[in-house]
């Protein structure tokens, strides 16, 4: 079994575009993947980019994903070593590295300006190595 962490753009694709995760695979995150994908989502429906309707049934199914949402002490802590070392004005990415790099095989990211940022601090891969299409 491979675990792979994502991120919160990860998790709304795996939505939008109907993939169900292999069986061979489990997903991890930190805690707060769904409050960012919620975040994500009320920027896009606010851009016009989404309707309310959609944004909504997107968001259901993110809820509904199996995935394993961490947020320990020590992961925090990482988070804030990791940032500290990317030099970033956020923690945010930071949590999903942490969680990469304490509890999973590889990092999904569709940020690529992040995936950048942390080749060779966690081992990244590709969206099509979880994708199982029904």
């Amino acid at each position: 079994m491979t675990r792979y962490a994502i991120d919160a753009p990860t998790a709304i694709r795996l939505v939008r575009e109907g993939i169900t995760v292999s069986g061979e695979h489990q997903l991890v995150a930190p805690s707060r993947l769904r409050s960012d994908a919620l975040s994500i989502l009320y920027r896009a429906v606010r851009r016009g980019e989404l309707s309310h309707h959609d944004a909504q049934i997107i968001l259901d199914g993110v809820t509904t994903l199996r995935i394993r949402l961490l947020g320990d002490r020590v992961s925090r802590a990482v988070a804030w070593r990791l940032a500290t070392e990317l030099d970033g004005d956020d923690t945010a990415p930071a949590e999903y590295v942490a969680i990469a790099q304490l509890q999973a095989d590889a990092f999904i990211t569709e940020d690529a300006d992040l995936a950048r940022a942390v080749a060779g601090v966690v081992t990244l891969a590709r969206f099509e190595d979880l994708a199982q299409r029904d």
